[in-house]
């Protein structure tokens, strides 16, 4: 397995990173749901999410936040965590100097984790966001939102209402020189149980292809 071990503000921090041989391939970073929920970056959404970035030529990059696995530290309410993924930000990007373009996808708690750290990071060029948990979780600081992106969630989630998403995705649309892309999936849950897991990953995956040829040209 592709172990890593980085520094992050507490401590060290548990990842599993995957390089592509093109020396400017693109990069991403994978972030899981709420530590405290029996969240890690093994979380099946995760791991596919990972793997549908590798596929598409990324070098990825995912990992336990703090008090996780092998990641030191203690569940810092989102702050910390905040911290810990620019932290992994900063380890892919030293890794990668030559990387042209730079995505974040998070799952659920890691949704949100990312939309901030999308905020503070102007290199970050796309977002994935799977089932955000706009109901619980403040999503005003994203005024106006700096990058386009997919906004993925089930019609069935029951942990993250859709209405939520949807006027989440609502207040994004609103705003000039992006696009939010919102996809919602009859039938599915907030963890996209099978059989829905699959048609997820397929739709994220053709989402970044289609992005990715938009640059190129």
């Amino acid at each position: 397995m592709p172990e890593v071990i980085f520094p992050g503000p507490e401590g060290r921090l548990e990842g599993r990173y995957h390089p592509q041989k093109l020396k400017d391939a693109p990069i991403a970073i994978i972030l899981h749901p709420h530590p405290q929920f029996g969240g890690t970056m093994n979380n099946r959404v995760v791991y596919n999410l990972h793997y549908s970035f590798l596929d598409l030529g990324f070098t990825v990059l995912r990992f336990n936040f703090r008090g996780v696995g092998r990641s030191q530290g203690e569940y810092d309410q989102g702050i910390g965590e905040l911290s810990d993924a620019a932290s992994a930000l900063d380890y892919l990007q030293a890794m990668n100097p030559n990387a042209k373009h730079c995505w974040v996808a998070g799952f659920s708690f890691g949704a949100w984790i990312g939309m901030q750290l999308l905020m503070r990071r102007p290199e970050i060029t796309g977002f994935i966001s799977v089932s955000p948990p706009a109901d619980r979780y403040d999503f005003s600081f994203l005024a106006p939102c700096p990058a386009s992106g997919l906004v993925i969630n089930g019609a069935n989630d029951r942990v993250a209402p859709p209405a939520d998403t949807r006027t989440l995705v609502g207040k994004l649309h609103e705003q000039k020189g992006i696009t939010i892309t919102h996809q919602e999936m009859e039938g599915a849950g907030h963890f996209f149980e099978d059989p829905h897991m699959d048609p997820m990953i397929d739709s994220v995956k053709g989402y970044v292809a289609r992005r990715l040829t938009e640059t190129t040209r």
